[in-house]
């Protein structure tokens, strides 16, 4: 009988955790602001411009910035700016812009704003061509894996792991 109410106890008391293991964007995570300072996200793209029209990336003005998760973000306008205000996650790289392809292995690396990909309305980045075209041969296999690891990546977890 003790046994049986510990259990329960126990299965009450991790039910929450075991759903917050699996939701990739349940908490902050590191976000990869690069090595130049100035704790700017994307290299300064616009991460909406990824969503608009051809889906080329557009680099950001510092002059429509917002602050999100305790990095910078720039827009190419104040248009780009207030969508991204209104529902960040909707625009946000995954993984905090590290690159997808480490995160399925469980490690952190650079994202290339430049190496990209916009899948089922998400975007990803890679650390390079050569990385992204590996990506690319197993998109949803490798965003399972990243998916995965994220949700139980340290919030202070550094490069390489």
């Amino acid at each position: 009988m003790k046994n049986q109410a510990l259990f329960a106890l126990l299965a009450a008391l991790a039910a929450p955790l075991s759903l917050a293991a699996f939701t990739p964007y349940a908490y902050a995570k590191p976000v990869y602001v690069g090595v130049d300072g100035g704790n700017i996200a994307v290299s300064g793209y616009d991460t909406v411009s990824y969503f608009e029209g051809d889906g080329v990336p557009v680099k950001g003005d510092a002059a429509f910035a917002v602050e999100h998760d305790g990095a910078v973000y720039h827009f190419a306008n104040a248009a780009n700016a207030a969508r991204f205000q209104a529902d960040p996650d909707a625009f946000m790289p995954r993984y905090g812009g590290h690159c997808a392809w480490a995160m399925s292995r469980g490690y952190l690396a650079p994202g290339d704003p430049l190496t990209y990909a916009v899948v089922d309305g998400k975007l990803y980045l890679n650390f390079n061509r050569e990385v992204k075209a590996k990506w690319d041969e197993d998109r949803a296999g490798y965003i399972a894996a990243a998916d995965t690891n994220w949700a139980v990546m340290p919030d202070d977890a550094k490069f390489g792991g």
